[in-house]
């Protein structure tokens, strides 16, 4: 099995740290984690991707250490789309790369591949699908007590609250009956500054508040509400305590997921949670392969 490297690179004016697995000259498959998470997410996926001969890149997200804290504050989703852009670009990548995406990584693969098409073969989604999709069932109570922790971040308690005991919280609460212990401690690497803190609960604050964007990235924050030309994978857990399957599949139909997503894109649940990748790692790994594959 391929070994995980680390490294830096510069791209859309930040210096990203990353894991890294694969032949150099293979093709680029970029895989972009979420919230509350890091590029260890992909510990699994990485090596089977290499093994295919990838060349298996997850980044850090911007204001996720190693990763800068960018100058501007910029957290919108079209400077997500942005970033893995420019990580493309860095990463010599050609139009046979592949783009990886679970939660926020999941928004920034919409808007990257709407953005620049020709950049990328094929993409996955996990656990976000198009917010288009959730409708008003988004609203509903059960979806909006799963849901409280995006209205905590928008008010001055986000800070005094966040800490490993509210990360630990989530991460039981939405993957239940998995050991995300590794997983936290990681997060709580990447997330060890206040401004790092700052950056995470940012993503939330300018999700709901457009005086949070940045004007810089217009153009790319217009693209993030599309989900591009190119065939897209969508993969959600089955017993997710984040977003619940009853919303985004209900009674298992994909039909609304599909009907947002590009022509001959396919969307499936799994046993598991949000963090399905990791509780189902074999299955998962296997889905995504065969997608890449096809």
């Amino acid at each position: 099995m391929s070994a995980i490297a680390t490294g830096t690179i510069k791209a859309n004016g930040l210096e990203f740290g990353y894991l890294s697995a694969g032949p150099e000259d293979g093709p680029l498959a970029l895989c972009l984690h979420g919230f509350p998470d890091s590029a260890h997410t992909w510990r699994h996926l990485l090596p089977e991707l290499a093994g295919a001969g990838y060349r298996a890149v997850a980044p850090f997200m911007r204001g996720y250490a190693p990763t800068g804290v960018p100058a501007d504050g910029a957290y919108q989703s079209g400077a997500l789309a942005a970033d893995a852009v420019a990580l493309h670009e860095a990463f010599g990548g050609g139009s046979d790369a592949v783009i990886v995406g679970h939660d926020w990584g999941a928004f920034a693969t919409y808007g990257a591949a709407a953005l620049a098409p020709d950049r990328w073969r094929r993409a996955v989604t996990l656990a976000v699908p198009p917010l288009a999709a959730m409708g008003e069932a988004f609203f509903r109570y059960e979806q909006l007590k799963r849901s409280f922790y995006i209205f905590v971040f928008q008010t001055p308690l986000a800070e005094a609250a966040f800490g490993r005991a509210f990360v630990e919280g989530l991460w039981r609460d939405w993957s239940p009956g998995y050991d995300g212990a590794r997983d936290v401690d990681h997060v709580m690497d990447s997330l060890r500054t206040p401004a790092n803190a700052a950056a995470a609960i940012g993503y939330y604050r300018a999700m709901l508040d457009p005086s949070a964007h940045v004007e810089r990235y217009a153009a790319e924050q217009a693209a993030a509400g599309a989900t591009g030309e190119r065939p897209v994978l969508y993969l959600h857990g089955a017993a997710d305590g984040c977003l619940g399957a009853d919303v985004v599949m209900p009674d298992g139909d994909p039909s609304a997921v599909l009907a947002l997503l590009p022509e001959g894109s396919r969307a499936d649940l799994v046993p598991g949670g949000h963090f399905l990748h990791l509780e189902r790692p074999a299955e998962v790994n296997r889905r995504i392969l065969a997608w890449l594959a096809d």
